[in-house]
């Protein structure tokens, strides 16, 4: 059947939650897994396992999503331990878990923020569950800037030391929209960290001859991803204190990319040429800190 005559893989933005949360799924289902989410496959739906299955490479791309995930969990709670963090703002959080799924200290405030239909979808697949620290929602559209600049001073205005998540987002914003946001989130003196993932323009290309047409009827483009790196933020008051690359960390944690085999024989053999191609494929998460 057509992807015309069935509907299309991805209907939305939403639907790129549905998707990485049965990634998280898988990683659970394995006896060696780096994490686990017992409410990943509830949340993902049959419609997240759909998506996987139909997607052009879909299984074989499991390895950065997993990779990113488990890097996010390691640097947010090292982070929130050792610079006395005392809330989390997750900015368009989809069907993330953390809150229930870490250990994290109860007094920790944890603000979600993401469109009302997936805080509503979210809230009641999540109805009976118990999160580990104090948990709270807000529906709101991050473009609307005059509400995102109002909740950001209300946020501020009720912690010391506030840490910023956002995983996924960026990559379907365009560079003024990062720039407008980082202008936002360094305005509110108590923001000082921020903890996002970051793809090169090579890696971006890849993803959309993959999955560009797919994204882009879902009105989800995949557009930032600067040729300057983490040095983009700088001029908006952000500095990078470390990046973990998901290539050399899914040798680290044993979940390396498809055909890794290739690209350690090409090591060996053109070495000078694989590091520069490395260079191209440079994508990781990075944590800021305000300057």
């Amino acid at each position: 059947m057509s992807e015309s005559a069935k509907g299309p893989v991805i209907r939305n933005i939403s639907d790129t939650a549905r998707w990485v949360a049965y990634y998280r799924a898988m990683e659970t289902d394995r006896p060696d897994a780096l994490f686990r989410d017992p409410y990943a496959r509830k949340l993902a739906g049959d419609r997240g396992e759909q998506i996987v299955h139909s997607l052009r490479g879909g299984l074989r791309m499991s390895w950065s999503m997993i990779v990113r995930t488990a890097l996010i969990d390691e640097m947010l709670q090292r982070t929130i331990s050792a610079e006395g963090v005392d809330l989390v703002l997750n900015l368009a959080a989809g069907l993330d878990t953390r809150p229930y799924r870490l250990a994290l200290p109860a007094a920790l405030q944890w603000v979600e923020v993401d469109l009302p239909e997936m805080i509503a979808y979210k809230s009641e697949m999540l109805a009976q569950e118990t999160p580990r620290c104090r948990l709270e929602r807000v529906s709101l559209d991050l473009s609307d800037e005059t509400k995102r600049r109002g909740l950001f001073a209300q946020i501020d205005a009720n912690c010391r030391r506030a840490f910023i998540i956002t995983e996924g987002l960026l990559s379907y914003l365009d560079d003024e929209q990062v720039a407008g946001l980082a202008r936002d989130l360094h305005a509110s003196s108590h923001f000082q960290f921020w903890l996002t993932d970051l793809a090169s323009p090579k890696v971006r290309q890849v993803m959309n001859r993959y999955w560009g047409k797919q994204l882009r009827a879902a009105n989800a483009p995949m557009k930032f991803a600067p040729a300057a790196g983490e040095e983009f933020f700088r001029p908006y008051g952000w500095e990078s204190i470390e990046f973990r690359g998901f290539f050399q960390a899914s040798r680290e944690l044993n979940r390396p990319m498809p055909r890794d085999w290739m690209i350690r024989l090409w090591a060996r053999l053109m070495p000078r040429r694989t590091a520069k191609m490395m260079k191209l494929w440079r994508t990781g998460a990075v944590l800021f800190q305000r300057v």
